[in-house]
């Protein structure tokens, strides 16, 4: 029997890979896409895939939220969270939410395979990666670039992202860039939470 697979992200060649690995294979069957929540949600309205790779953070709402969702309306569902970060927090999210698996990104198509044919068999998947983040009680504290750093101080501080651009010289584009980017590191659902991290951690010093 073919399980039907759908996946929720907004960067087409996240998409467009993921869909050339799988869509050649005999018991797959590709649905199709959403960039965002709010789409996922209307297509889940008419039809319903055995698997979801869903991306961690969407434009318009956190992945995780809207796994919480969908869950909650289609328990039969499996959602396999799908993100450029193996951060403890976010992983420990993400299945907390009722996901049944993690994957990077960058994973290749043995993994994807796998990951389908465990959620399938009622199991939990989870990807090297996000086993050996699990399994690290030690170094917690994220990584993040120079201008990451930069930009997280000062968020820290109070400035706007308008401010951080002016102050920093770069684009506004790139200044909510930053933003979201260390929101997803640091596993805070808004910026109150990423600044009580990041002072805890002294991560923007």
């Amino acid at each position: 029997m073919s399980t039907n697979v759908f996946i929720v992200d907004d960067h087409f060649m996240v998409i467009e890979g993921i869909r050339s690995i799988l869509q050649d294979e005999e018991n797959i069957n590709w649905l199709g896409h959403a960039v965002n929540a709010s789409s996922c949600l209307e297509f889940l309205e008419k039809y319903q895939p055995n698997v979801i790779f869903m991306d961690i953070s969407l434009p318009d709402e956190s992945g995780i939220d809207l796994c919480k969702k969908v869950v909650k309306l289609y328990p039969k569902i499996k959602i396999l969270g799908l993100s450029t970060y193996n951060q403890q927090s976010i992983i420990q999210d993400i299945m907390k939410s009722g996901a049944s698996g993690y994957l990077l990104k960058n994973a290749s198509k043995e993994e994807l395979l796998d990951a389908i044919e465990a959620v399938m068999a009622d199991e939990e998947y989870l990807c090297f990666e996000a086993e050996e983040s699990l399994q690290n009680t030690e170094n917690l504290v994220p990584i993040i670039t120079k201008r990451e750093k930069e930009v997280l101080g000062l968020i820290c501080e109070g400035f706007t992202n308008p401010e951080i651009a002016e102050k920093l010289f770069i684009s506004l584009p790139t200044a909510n860039t930053h933003r979201k980017s260390l929101l997803a590191k640091f596993g805070a659902k808004n910026v109150a939470s990423l600044v009580k991290t990041a002072v805890e951690n002294k991560s923007f010093l």
